[in-house]
């Protein structure tokens, strides 16, 4: 593998209070190469020699409720939401742009707190959740949702993160 860049991040804060975007940023580079890099080495996932675009959409609550709302018809916010560009089936060339992944700031932190772990590890573990979903990993069937948990877990370990599921079922 080359040094070359698996991605390009663009980020956007378009509501809410997220601090300094330059940290963010860091933190979602980092969790982003290590997804990138494990899907490379573990899931023969090819990589375009051009870097496709991610964008980090920072938003609060009332405005992930909307997209929530508008796109999937569930009128209250939600932690993480994917937008493919394109529809990718897992081990796929991706095109240019990958897609958006919009994070909500309030349900982060409070689900962070109610898991007893720093914000930054749980926005860790969902900027990689969302970036599997850009590659077509789901888990609406509970096989999909056992591989994209292994998956999840494996990728933050490399970041010497916990493990996000414990001993919780797949969902």
């Amino acid at each position: 593998m080359s040094a070359r860049p698996l991605f390009c991040l663009e980020t956007s804060v378009e509501a809410g209070e997220w601090g300094d975007k330059e940290s963010f940023e860091s933190l979602a580079a980092a969790a982003l190469r290590a997804a990138a890099m494990d899907l490379f080495v573990n899931e023969a996932q090819p990589f375009p020699d051009e870097p496709p675009e991610v964008s980090l959409v920072l938003a609060d609550d009332a405005t992930m409720a909307a997209i929530n709302a508008q796109w999937r018809q569930q009128p209250k916010p939600t932690n993480v939401l994917s937008f493919p560009a394109f529809p990718l089936t897992p081990g796929k060339m991706p095109g240019p742009m990958l897609g958006d992944i919009i994070l909500a700031r309030e349900t982060v932190e409070r689900e962070a707190r109610d898991l007893d772990k720093p914000v930054d590890e749980h926005l860790a573990h969902l900027i990689v959740h969302g970036f599997l979903h850009l590659f077509g990993y789901d888990h609406i069937r509970a096989e999909d949702a056992e591989k994209m948990e292994a998956m999840e877990t494996r990728i933050l370990a490399s970041l010497n993160l916990s493990d996000p599921y414990g001993d919780t079922e797949p969902v």
